[in-house]
């Protein structure tokens, strides 16, 4: 039999799912109503920057509202980033099946590897950080995957068999529940990443300058 503690704690599981679910229904939706190419990358931004301020800060605002409006902050910016991920996966992924020699054929499974450490960080780093420049949001994000790299090939591995779970038992929901694991995967390790870097700077006292709080991480 349940206590009330119990069955808060199942409620407050069960709302959290319930969030989550509707999250990614709405970073589908915006994907698609972007037509993927203008849709995936301010639909990621806005899909991290709630997730961040849920996990990390605490914050729960209405989520289509703040969604929607996250989506439309770094619209172009974001944008570019998604065309990337975009062209360097289908470049990456022909290179895979185009491939004439098992070294090449590696070479470019290690590489769609490195873009998915990226694409996971990316967009929590543009959220969380004070990076304006592109190229420094990807460096960092490659920076932070590869310094929780356990982590990440765990959320990785936990990706693949959920995917794998749907795609076998559930195909007809797999494009609404398909992110709910990685997205809630990575907004925890970034949570953690984040929160070490102020508890840090917070011990460094008046040492710490902004350039070495989450909002100013360089690179």
């Amino acid at each position: 039999m349940f206590s009330y503690e119990g069955l808060m704690r199942l409620n407050a599981f069960l709302t959290g799912v319930y969030r989550m679910v509707y999250l990614t229904l709405l970073w589908l939706v915006t994907t698609l109503a972007g037509l993927i190419v203008f849709g995936l990358g301010p639909a990621s931004y806005a899909l991290a920057a709630y997730i961040d301020g849920w996990f990390r800060l605490g914050e729960q605002p209405p989520m289509t509202r703040t969604f929607f409006q996250k989506a439309r902050v770094e619209f172009w910016r974001s944008a570019a980033m998604g065309w990337i991920i975009i062209v360097a996966g289908t470049i990456i992924g022909t290179n895979i099946f185009a491939a004439s020699s098992w070294a090449l054929r590696f070479a470019n499974v290690v590489a769609i590897f490195l873009l998915f450490i990226a694409s996971a960080y990316v967009f929590p780093i543009a959220v969380a950080t004070d990076q304006k420049a592109i190229h420094r949001r990807f460096a960092a994000a490659f920076l932070a995957g590869i310094g929780s790299l356990h982590w990440t090939i765990i959320a990785a591995a936990a990706t693949t068999g959920w995917v794998w779970l749907l795609y076998t038992y559930a195909l007809p929901i797999l494009p609404l529940f398909a992110m709910v694991v990685p997205a809630t995967a990575i907004g925890l390790i970034t949570r953690s990443v984040f929160r070490k870097l102020a508890a840090d700077n917070e011990g460094d006292g008046d040492t710490a300058s902004p350039a070495q709080t989450p909002q100013g991480i360089t690179t």
